[in-house]
C-alpha cells in the first residue's frame, strides 16, 4: 500500500522503522524521499505529493514519477489524500469522502506514460476512474473504524495553484462536480496507465467558493490547514481498520 500526502499532509507520523528511498525512474524524480515504513503490521510508503516542505505547485508536480517511484517499491495500491474544497452540502469542511467520480480541468500537464516517442500508446478504460476494490475497501475500513466518510461524488480538477472564481464553481455544479481540487488529474490517469489500484480519500479543508453559508466568506491559508488538521485526526484509525482488513 502507498499513501501520497496532498496539502498540509506532509508525513504519516504513526509509520515505524522507517526507511528513506529516493528513486529515480524513468520520468525523473518524485517530489521528495519516499518514505517506507510499518503501519498496522503492513509495509507501507508513503510520499508528499508537494513535496515535505510544499514546494511543488499542482501544476509542477511530476505525477509520473511519484506514482512510478511508488511501483518500484512494490506498491500495488495507491491510497490518495486529496485537500478539496467542498461544493456539494454533503462534503462541508472537515469532512471526508471518497469519490466515484472526476471530471478533469487541468491544462499543459504531462498526462500519460504514453509520451515520449516509441512508447506503447494505452487506451486504458477510465469510465470508471477510481479503483472499485479499494474504494470499497475504504469505505469498510471507515465503517469498521466509525469514521464517517461520504460515499461517492465527483471531483472536479482544476489546474491550480489559484482557487476558482464563483462563476467557475457554478459551472462546475452545473457540471455535476461535488468537489473541487487541484491533483486529482492526471494522478488518476497514470495510476490506471500502470496498472495501480487506486482510490482518493478527500479532506474537505473549506467551502469552495460562493458554496458555502456565507457567499462573501474569504478562504485563508491558516483555515485550509487548521481544517486540514481537524480532518486529519480520523485517518490513523481509518488507515489501521484499512490495512488490518
Amino acid at each position: 500500500m502507498a499513501i501520497i500526502g496532498g496539502t498540509g499532509l506532509y508525513q504519516l507520523a504513526q509509520l515505524q522503522d522507517v526507511e528513506s528511498h529516493q528513486p529515480v525512474t524513468r520520468y525523473g524524480a518524485p517530489s521528495g524521499p519516499v518514505r517506507v515504513g510499518m503501519l498496522a503490521g503492513r509495509r507501507v510508503a508513503f510520499l508528499a505529493r508537494h513535496g515535505e516542505g510544499h514546494s511543488m505547485p499542482p501544476h509542477r508536480v511530476n505525477y509520473r514519477a511519484n506514482l512510478a517511484a511508488l511501483q518500484a517499491l512494490g506498491a500495488t495500491r495507491v491510497l490518495a489524500l486529496n485537500t478539496v474544497g467542498g461544493i456539494s452540502t454533503a462534503f462541508a469542511p472537515r469532512a471526508l469522502g471518497c469519490p466515484d467520480q472526476l471530471i478533469d480541468y487541468t491544462w499543459g500537464r504531462v498526462s500519460t506514460i504514453c509520451e515520449e516517442p516509441g512508447t506503447e500508446v494505452l487506451h486504458v478504460d477510465f469510465g470508471e476512474p477510481y479503483s472499485r476494490s479499494l474504494r470499497a475497501a475504504v469505505l469498510a475500513a471507515a465503517k469498521k473504524a466509525g469514521v464517517p466518510v461520504a460515499d461517492g461524488g465527483c471531483y472536479g480538477a482544476t489546474q491550480g495553484p489559484r482557487l476558482e472564481t464563483r462563476a467557475e464553481i457554478t459551472r462546475m455544479r452545473r457540471d455535476g462536480c461535488d468537489l473541487v481540487g487541484m491533483t486529482g488529474m492526471p494522478e488518476a490517469g497514470i495510476a490506471r496507465e500502470l496498472g495501480l489500484e487506486y482510490a482518493c480519500l478527500a479532506i474537505v479543508a473549506n467551502w469552495a467558493a460562493g458554496a458555502g453559508p456565507d457567499p462573501d466568506e474569504v478562504i485563508t491559508l491558516q483555515d485550509v490547514l487548521d481544517n486540514v488538521a481537524v480532518a486529519s485526526a480520523k485517518l490513523p484509525s481509518l488507515l489501521g481498520a484499512l490495512l488490518e482488513g
